[in-house]
């Protein structure tokens, strides 16, 4: 690595890392794919655009060790400008490395093409990947020749910032734990020796987003997602690994063990929780969404954070996952706690034998759900999501739709509160699940295999080409009509019910109903031996047939309020800034 080792003694570049998130696909402006409703469910649209919050983690713990370190959005960028020239963009950049994340494994294509483009303008620099689909194929990655660093596990700051040193100093990186990498003499893997046990010793830090924002002058990079200065929400991890099986999970209880070489779920201290959605609060009034179930981590564990939630007596609302059906008691808990709070629940399905095949043997049924329910209702949930899902085990097109119509009941017993939500799993089963892993055993037969293959899949026209996966009881292009056609029942439902408007309704309609036809014209054109449409008339545009196709996306969202981030904040940390920077040019000019 003589020349790497070169480009970090020889200049003095603009930052130490810059970390870069790609789209799903680059270019998707000039690709003409129906990408399908596979980001519907996500407040980010179709490529993509929202990085991974590892991304701040590893900013803070690196800026708390005197480096430098600026984070840009590519694919957020190139959605909000057509004229955005990633090339000479990345060329103005003088940055001692480059990190990529890779840890949706959509973005396959999109993070090895940013790769190459930097490795073009900056052979010397080296390029660092990560993630949990890097770490699943980080063998295979390596090889790809603008790919010189792949760090493994979902926690790699500490390793992170030895690589960095090593490379500054040009010392070997041969004893620098989870790294994968490589030299003439071939591809080496160091052991996976560094698992945390604690998640305290790095935070998320909004401030310094604000301060990255003045320090490059360049707000769209930072941001997480599109809409995201309209619509601030905010998450706080609790927790990393899973006590649960589900089939289609690659970060399922099993998975983790293998591939992240945690024996057990890890879980922030709740005063650790508990100072992070506070420095999140001072900054802005969105909600807060507390990923990962509380409950895992034992009863105990949840009331202390829902304790230490009541003295900080927060007026963002407060969002609660569970993976498993809470006690009515831990929501009366929360009630006592929480000014605001809302909640989010994935049955999967609606059909028992599903649910049991998905995530293993539940030890609920729909009637103690629906109390569950009920009493949140009583309470002053403010909020109630429910999540059901398509391609899972056992699941017929009848059993889809006979969610929606488990839907309809929900929706009819309750207030407007509760919203019901039916996505397919897509694109891609995840690599590492046991549906992956095991497809045989659980009824899935795969398209894909390697990254290569899931690369290539990812530039397919349409979406039903896209899916690694198939199953047992669906093909690729049942699932989609299956998908369609759940859409369309759906949302006549929550028209029904007032849970939209008639006009919402509508919209979403026309667009369920524009994506049929687009889907015959590409398939069409595939039989007839072209790959995409027939003219240049969508090239670039199909996107806008694959959002809002299951529900409008709007329904993902919380009422916006006048002001969204506090004033007086942004200004102190405005003030912190300029201060600092003054302070330091003073003693420069000190002798």
């Amino acid at each position: 690595m003589p020349g790497i080792s070169r480009a970090f003694r020889a200049s003095s570049p603009e930052v130490d890392l810059l970390l870069l998130h790609a789209p799903s696909v680059y270019d998707f402006r000039k690709h003409a794919i129906l990408y399908g409703p596979v980001s519907d469910m996500v407040p980010s649209s179709t490529v993509f655009e929202m990085y991974p919050l590892g991304f701040l983690t590893m900013a803070s713990y690196l800026h708390d060790r005197g480096m430098q370190v600026r984070i840009v959005n590519l694919a957020l960028r190139m959605m909000n400008s057509r004229r955005f020239d990633v090339p000479r963009f990345l060329a103005r950049q003088k940055p001692k490395a480059v990190g990529i994340d890779l840890h949706w494994l959509p973005h396959a294509h999109g993070a090895l093409e940013i790769a190459r483009i930097v490795k073009e303008l900056h052979p010397d620099v080296p390029i660092i990947m990560g993630g949990l689909s890097s770490s699943y194929f980080h063998r295979e990655l390596i090889g790809y020749p603008q790919v010189d660093f792949v760090l493994r596990g979902e926690s790699t700051e500490p390793p992170l910032h030895q690589l960095l040193l090593a490379l500054r100093e040009g010392k070997p990186v041969d004893r620098i734990p989870n790294l994968t990498w490589k030299d003439a003499r071939g591809i080496h893997v160091n052991p996976h020796g560094f698992v945390p046990m604690s998640l305290d010793y790095v935070d998320l830090r909004p401030d310094l987003m604000v301060e990255m924002v003045l320090r490059y002058r360049d707000l769209q990079s930072a941001l997480p997602f599109n809409g995201w200065w309209s619509n601030p929400i905010t998450t706080v991890f609790t927790v990393k690994g899973c006590a649960f099986e589900c089939v289609t999970c690659g970060a399922s209880h099993t998975s983790c063990t293998h591939l992240m070489k945690r024996q057990k779920p890890v879980y922030r201290s709740p005063a650790s929780v508990v100072a992070n959605m506070r420095a999140l609060s001072r900054l802005m009034h969105g909600p807060i969404v507390l990923i990962g179930d509380l409950l895992m981590a034992g009863p105990e564990h949840a009331a202390e954070v829902l304790e230490g939630l009541r003295t900080a007596d927060f007026p963002n609302e407060i969002v609660f996952e569970f993976f498993a059906l809470p006690p009515a008691s831990f929501l009366r808990d929360i009630e006592r706690s929480v000014r605001h709070w809302s909640m989010a629940f994935s049955p999967e399905s609606h059909d028992q034998a599903v649910r049991d095949a998905q995530v293993g043997e539940t030890g609920y049924t729909n009637e103690d759900m629906e109390a569950v329910i009920h009493e949140a209702l009583r309470l002053r949930c403010s909020r109630i999501d429910i999540y059901f899902m398509i391609g899972l085990p056992a699941q017929t097109k009848a059993l889809v739709q006979g969610a929606v119509e488990y839907c309809g009941r929900l929706l009819q017993l309750t207030d407007k509160r509760l919203s019901c939500f039916i996505s397919p799993m897509g694109p891609f089963i995840d690599p590492g699940s046991h549906g992956f892993e095991e497809p045989d055993r659980f009824g899935y037969r795969l398209f894909a295999h390697t990254l290569e293959e899931h690369r290539q899949l990812l530039v397919q026209p349409t979406w039903e080409h896209i899916l690694n996966y198939e199953t047992k009881w669906m093909t690729r292009r049942e699932l989609v009509d299956a998908t369609y056609d759940a859409a369309e029942r759906l949302n006549e439902l929550k028209v029904r019910h007032g849970r939209i408007t008639k006009r919402r309704g509508r919209g979403v309609a026309r667009g369920i109903a524009a994506a049929r036809a687009l889907r015959a014209r590409l398939d069409a054109g595939m039989v007839q031996g072209r790959s995409g449409l027939a003219d240049d008339a969508l090239m670039g545009e199909i996107t806008r047939f694959s959002m809002s196709t299951v529900c409008d996306k709007r329904e993902l969202l919380w009422p916006r309020r006048v002001f969204n981030f506090r004033i007086t904040e942004i200004l102190r940390l405005i003030g912190r800034y300029i201060g600092g920077k003054s302070r330091a040019a003073r003693a420069v000019q000190l002798p």
